[in-house]
């Protein structure tokens, strides 16, 4: 086990860094913190570069786990630097630094997807990852103009969901393109009661589920290129739903 008391040490600069998306590009590896994520990149056996915490924090950790961490990966922190690399106010004094592994080559053959075009708030984004998750769905694409998979809120809003589905980034029409090549639907969420009603679409075994940015919805390239057009009726006078919700409902009704 290394041990690090310093917010000057070249290491904890080089992972402070992390919090931003050009460091996290060009180092490829982000930052991940508290007990819950932690664990669960654990158990679902992650690879990791290293695994920081304070004294109590790794001894919480041996326990909740029944593992030891005492090899070079581990780094015995103090409470100083974990506030100094902590995105939250009341930090866990627990952080993990992982590679990412965006894979270079796949294909969408089969299976019940959530494609996000243009969905910018990190909250909502790990939230309609979490649902997907929860939901039985195999895996989420995010457009290149979404926000960045490996922001600190998308990962804290995502609990761990990261770990247990395929997440991949990637431009949206060649994703449509290679859905419907494997003769999967896709089915996009717009505002216009010309289309069909969500409680009116019958569910079906696998699919592509279009979800737009939160202000414009999907784009007009999007919106043409899907196979099905759908909405979520509104029966009060709120004008629309929070993107998260609206997803949570669709993914439901087609899980």
């Amino acid at each position: 086990m290394l041990e690090i008391n310093s917010v000057n040490n070249r290491t904890i600069k080089d992972i402070r860094k992390l919090e931003k998306k050009k460091y996290r590009k060009e180092n490829h590896l982000y930052l991940i913190e508290g007990f819950h994520l932690v664990i669960e990149a654990l158990q679902s056996k992650q690879k990791y570069l290293y695994l920081l915490g304070t004294q109590e924090a790794l001894e919480r950790l041996e326990r909740e786990t029944h593992r030891k961490f005492d090899d070079d990966r581990t780094i015995l922190i103090n409470e100083m630097i974990c506030d100094h690399l902590s995105a939250t106010k009341n930090s866990q004094d627990i952080f993990m630094v992982l590679p990412i592994n965006q894979p270079k080559t796949f294909s969408f053959e089969y299976g019940r997807w959530v494609i996000l075009d243009n969905v910018t708030d990190p909250g909502n984004v790990g939230t309609i990852i979490r649902t997907a998750d929860a939901a039985g769905f195999d895996g989420v694409v995010l457009s290149q103009a979404s926000v960045d998979l490996y922001n600190p809120k998308v990962q804290r809003s995502m609990q761990g969901s990261q770990f247990h589905i395929q997440i991949i980034q990637t431009p949206v029409m060649s994703a449509i393109a290679s859905f419907k090549e494997n003769g999967l639907p896709v089915y996009v969420s717009v505002l216009d009661k010309e289309a069909k009603k969500l409680n009116n679409t019958p569910s079906v075994p696998q699919l592509a589920l279009i979800i737009g940015n939160e202000a414009h919805g999907a784009s007009q390239e999007v919106i043409d290129s899907a196979d099905k057009k759908i909405y979520i009726p509104l029966y009060g006078q709120a004008e629309s739903l929070n993107a998260a919700v609206a997803a949570g409902i669709m993914i439901y009704h087609f899980a």
